[in-house]
């Protein structure tokens, strides 16, 4: 027969886990995260990730904040700063449907959705034919005006510029 005190450890054990798993339930809903598995993250809250995702066929790179498994999809997680939009941002939508296409590439499944996570919201954008082709669109529009040498700098924020990926090869950077 267990003593006493070995019976209260066990159950103090058991109150500690239960409130631990209720705790890390709600970070998971609080950071906007569907159910599933988190196979990548890249908001530097964990370590970095190694590699960023490549698509050799659309020439295109990108880390993704999170990759979530949902059954055999990886649905990809792009956390924003601030309140939500009335209606997503365009350059929101795109950005999330090129890690869509990319997780598509890298996995070989697409993913039937994204999550734009905002302060306040989290928002579910299908990733359906349309958004793809507008995306590809988008991108083949982006090469003929770079390569037209005729693609300009959308902004007047040197913060933008100070964050740019292109910031090295930009002839129109403000800082």
């Amino acid at each position: 027969m267990p003593t006493p005190l070995i019976a209260l450890a066990a159950l103090l054990l058991l109150v500690v886990g239960l409130a631990l798993w209720l705790w890390a339930r709600r970070q998971w809903a609080s950071a906007g995260l569907p159910r599933g598995r988190l196979v990548y993250g890249d908001t530097g809250r964990w370590e970095r990730t190694r590699e960023p995702l490549y698509s050799r066929r659309y020439g295109l790179t990108g880390r993704p904040d999170y990759l979530v498994r949902v059954g055999s999809a990886r649905v990809p997680v792009e956390v924003k700063s601030g309140q939500a939009p009335a209606e997503p941002y365009e350059g929101h939508v795109l950005q999330l449907a090129a890690y869509c296409l990319l997780a598509e590439e890298t996995f070989g499944v697409r993913p039937p959705y994204g999550l734009l996570r905002y302060d306040n919201a989290t928002l579910q954008i299908p990733y359906d034919e349309f958004l793809r082709r507008r995306l590809l669109d988008t991108l083949a529009a982006m090469r003929q005006a770079h390569a037209e040498g005729s693609a300009q700098r959308n902004h007047e924020s040197a913060q933008k510029c100070l964050r740019c990926g292109q910031r090295d090869n930009c002839d129109q950077r403000l800082a």
